[in-house]
């Protein structure tokens, strides 16, 4: 077994989803351990937190400062390997630069950071200080994107010519915020948000997965955001034409007022050669046509997987696996390539597959050039 890492977390203490998420994520394939962290806002709450999850208090900290501080101070082989943000996009730059300039490697939420400016002194940040960086766009992870991904590279599906994506959710369809339901008030708010609503929330989510199963770059965007909700000053509801590299066309929808959906992810490839298509809520499932033949259905575990989604699948064929393990293969893929950078080598499998700080970068530039475009009227808007 590869050794386990040690790591800690900033943000993501009571109350809230996605820290727990992290939690389970990282400790699935037991190669990594939470054994710090500064748990939330508010000192109190952050440290109660850490107690909760049974961290030593001497190293549940109160704010990610502390947090910094303290681990420095620990002998070098004593310390956390790596910092897990799990924070308000708002605070994502401050707090991943200071561990980034101090040699830790990072995993951090997406968007990266809230500006272009901040993603590319990232970029030079990791570069200078040869650290790891991964960024959780989680639906990378599932073993049927990685097979998408390999068809399309594969040539199976010829000259990309269109692609749809789709990000429908319903939880904002009212004014949630106005209840002071913590996840729902940080998301509107501008000064946390950062310049996307919808778009920036779920629309990066569809970004990456055009970019991760189509190898394509988004070269253009006309885009229409609104905010259908009164009062909002963010967009709940976002749909933008794309333009790819190669000459192929897209269409991106993010909506978190459609009434009824719970967290609809689909994607649509079709080629001159073959079409492919995958929906997040059947996750072990991606469907095949090929221009000549039938369709095909592969499974998550069948003889068609293929090698990258066989590595990425921990249980039997007919077994649901889903958003914790895909999840967890990113935090497998980063624990793997700080093993492989201590040794001297580069990461192979998993190690070499989970989104990075450029990755981060492309989609933060995503979502800015989405705003951009909407602002102006729909102008078409180079990435």
């Amino acid at each position: 077994m590869a050794k386990r890492l040690s790591y800690g977390m900033v943000g993501g203490g009571q109350g809230a989803f996605i820290g727990a998420v992290h939690r389970v994520a990282a400790e699935l394939d037991r190669r990594a351990t939470l054994v710090a962290g500064a748990l939330g806002i508010d000192p109190e709450v952050a440290y109660q937190s850490g107690i909760e999850l049974g961290l030593d208090p001497a190293r549940s900290y109160r704010t990610w400062p502390e947090m910094l501080k303290g681990e420095l101070a620990r002998p070098a082989n004593d310390r956390i390997d790596f910092v897990s943000i799990v924070t308000p996009n708002h605070v994502h730059y401050e707090i991943a630069m200071a561990f980034i300039e101090a040699g830790f490697h990072v995993v951090c939420e997406k968007p990266m950071v809230t500006t272009v400016e901040q993603g590319e002194a990232l970029v030079r940040a990791v570069q200078k200080h040869k650290v790891v960086f991964g960024v959780t766009y989680n639906y990378t992870g599932y073993p049927m994107v990685k097979r998408a991904a390999e068809l399309v590279k594969s040539g199976k599906l010829g000259q990309i010519r269109k692609v749809f994506v789709e990000y429908h959710q319903g939880w904002l369809a009212t004014k949630l915020e106005a209840t002071g339901q913590a996840q729902a008030s940080w998301r509107v708010d501008p000064t946390k948000a950062g310049l996307g609503g919808a778009i920036g929330d779920i629309g990066s989510h569809a970004e990456n997965l055009v970019s991760t199963i189509t190898g394509l770059e988004i070269e253009s965007v006309c885009a229409d955001l609104t905010a259908f909700v009164p009062g909002r000053a963010l967009d709940d509801d976002a749909a933008v034409l794309l333009r790819l590299g190669g000459g192929a066309k897209g269409v991106l929808t993010a909506s978190q007022v459609c009434v009824g959906e719970e967290n609809n992810l689909s994607i649509r490839v079709y080629g001159t050669e073959g079409a492919i298509a995958w929906r997040q809520e059947n996750p072990n499932e991606l469907h095949f046509t090929p221009r000549s033949g039938s369709r095909a259905i592969i499974t998550r575990g069948g003889p068609e997987a293929g090698e990258g989604a066989t590595r990425a699948t921990r249980i039997p064929p007919g077994h649901p696996e889903g958003f914790y393990e895909a999840f967890a293969n990113i935090y497998r893929g980063v624990c793997d390539a700080i093993v492989a950078s201590r040794e001297g080598r580069t990461p192979t499998g998993l190690g070499a597959e989970f989104p990075d700080v450029v990755a981060g970068l492309r989609g933060v530039r995503f979502i800015t050039r989405v705003v951009e475009s909407a602002r102006q009227g729909g102008v078409w808007t180079r990435i």
